[in-house]
Formats: C-alpha cells, structure tokens, sequence
C-alpha cells in the first residue's frame, strides 16, 4: 500500500490534528529490551537528510518508518545518545543535529480559544507543542536553535522559515519578552530566558 502523507498543516483544525496524531501508530519503544546492541551504520545529518553507509535513502516512506523506532538516550542535556529500537535489537544512529526537522508551523486554537502550536515534521509527523512536546531554546542571541521535542527524547529543529513564522507570531502577541503559548504552557524564546 502506498504511503499518503497528512494533509497540509493549515488545512486542519486542532480537532483533525489530534486524530491525525492519534492515527500515527508508534511502536512501544520503551517497553522493548533488545539484547542485541551494535551500529546501523546510519547517519542523520543537520539538515534532516538520511544516509545508510554513506548512500542517502531517498524513499520518504523509508525515512518514516526508521524515524518511529528512533529515541534518545540522556536527552535532558540535548546530547544523549540515539537508537534505532526494534524489539530484537538496538542499534546506535548518529544525528549532527536533531532528529527531526520541523518545516511548518500554524496557530491553532482550542474550543476555549487558548492557542496551540502545530508542526510538521520532515517525516510528516504532526507535533502539537505543549505540556508533553515543549521548545527549547538554544544558541546565541545572535543565532537562536529552536527544538521541539517529539519522542522518547528525540527532538526538531526548526527550520529557518519555521522558526521565523514562530517569531512573527511571537511579535503579534506583544510583551515585553518574546514568548509563545501553547496548550496552556508559555515558552521563552530567547537564549538563556
């Protein structure tokens, strides 16, 4: 069967958002012990590219299928180590990055009117930031990183045009510090804030 990626971002409401989520199944990676550890001989590189043993994988729906068994070891400090988990084995991936990058954001809105972020991923997932998937602000003042977190400790960057619709959106709501709400949490988006 083929692979159908969501529909554009914009066109769904918070509603249709959280089905389409919900509709993603993720493998229980966290209740999987592989006995067999060794290297996949994978790369992710910064700008969200695949490679096996030096090749890129072109197929997307390749890439979607690696990235649900992907998690993050010690990811408090944003430099754990990642995984591909199988319920046989776990295999070490490098990432120079993130994991995933996040190429669209949008403005949702709950039945109460409390916004919500949405974003898509590289690997079409859909990510509502919040409670559960926070930012993370990184960098300098000069040259800001933003990260999503997505799961099991893997996280996105957000990509230059992302996070500038995060920025502009950030400069609508005024105040005096650069700051996004979403799902009832409030993220600063300055360096060290």
């Amino acid at each position: 069967m083929p692979y159908v990626p969501p529909p554009e971002l914009a066109s769904l409401s918070l509603g249709q958002l959280a089905e389409q989520v919900a509709a993603r199944k993720i493998p229980p990676l966290d209740q999987w012990s592989p006995q067999e550890v060794g290297d996949s001989e994978m790369r992710i590189a910064a700008d969200g590219r695949w490679f096996h043993q030096g090749g890129e994988i072109r197929r997307p729906a390749m890439v979607r299928a690696f990235s649900s068994l992907l998690m993050r070891e010690d990811a408090e400090d944003g430099a754990g180590q990642h995984w591909l988990v199988t319920p046989f084995q776990k295999l070490s991936i490098e990432v120079e990055d993130a994991a995933f990058i996040a190429t669209d954001m949008q403005v949702k809105l709950d039945e109460t009117g409390r916004p919500a972020l949405a974003f898509r991923l590289n690997s079409d997932d859909l990510v509502v930031c919040g409670p559960e998937h926070p930012l993370r602000v990184a960098g300098t003042d000069e040259v800001p990183a933003f990260y999503l977190a997505v799961r099991h400790g893997t996280e996105a960057r957000l990509n230059r045009s992302t996070y500038g619709q995060l920025i502009d959106h950030a400069l609508t709501l005024g105040g005096e510090q650069l700051a996004v709400e979403s799902m009832g949490e409030r993220f600063a988006l300055v360096p060290g804030a």
